[in-house]
């Protein structure tokens, strides 16, 4: 009984003394699109630069991953899928481009989306997508949520706070979108 209480104590010694590695906001990560068949794109990357307290993101999308299309009077850079035309929607208006590890909202602005049946006329704002992240040990996980991107037309009062709280954004079932995961690693 001695020799197991010393080994346990020992595990979690080593434990204490050596915690998991979490994944570090640094550096240039690659954004990946995920579909429900199975399927992985990467489309773009960001850059993580620490900024006092908090890190400055700067998201670039890959241009060649993309398809020009005119809608509504606007060029969108989009991606045809089976099911839809799914569009790059970046945020319009100046904020403050930098996150925490427990605040992504401005990343998740960054990457921002909108999808339309592949014979629909026009753009379809008020299908919007919005990829809420969590920080995991491999990297930042999205999960798609609804918006109507009719929402930033304009810009906001005050430039420091996200518009997309928890409150103008739906949960959205399981693989109804095409691309239902993004991922940042």
């Amino acid at each position: 009984m001695k020799f197991i209480l010393k080994y346990a104590f020992a595990c979690v010694v080593m434990v204490i003394a050596h915690p998991a590695m979490a994944w570090e906001m640094t550096g240039t990560r690659s954004i990946t699109l995920h579909s429900r068949d199975g399927q992985s794109l990467v489309v773009g990357s960001v850059n993580f630069k620490p900024q006092g307290n908090r890190i400055g993101v700067s998201v670039h999308m890959d241009d060649a991953r993309f398809k020009d299309f005119f809608l509504s009077m606007k060029e969108f850079k989009c991606i045809e899928t089976p099911d839809e035309v799914f569009c790059h929607v970046p945020y319009p208006h100046a904020n403050p481009a930098s996150v925490t590890p427990t605040d992504l909202a401005w990343l998740e602005h960054a990457l921002m989306f909108m999808f339309k049946a592949p014979k629909e006329f026009g753009a379809k704002l008020w299908n919007g997508i919005y990829y809420r992240l969590e920080l995991t040990d491999k990297g930042l996980v999205g999960w798609p949520q609804a918006i109507d991107l009719n929402m930033i037309g304009a810009p906001p009062d005050d430039k420091t706070v996200p518009p997309y709280g928890i409150g103008e954004r739906s949960d959205i079932a399981p693989d109804v979108r095409w691309f239902n995961k993004l991922t940042i690693q």
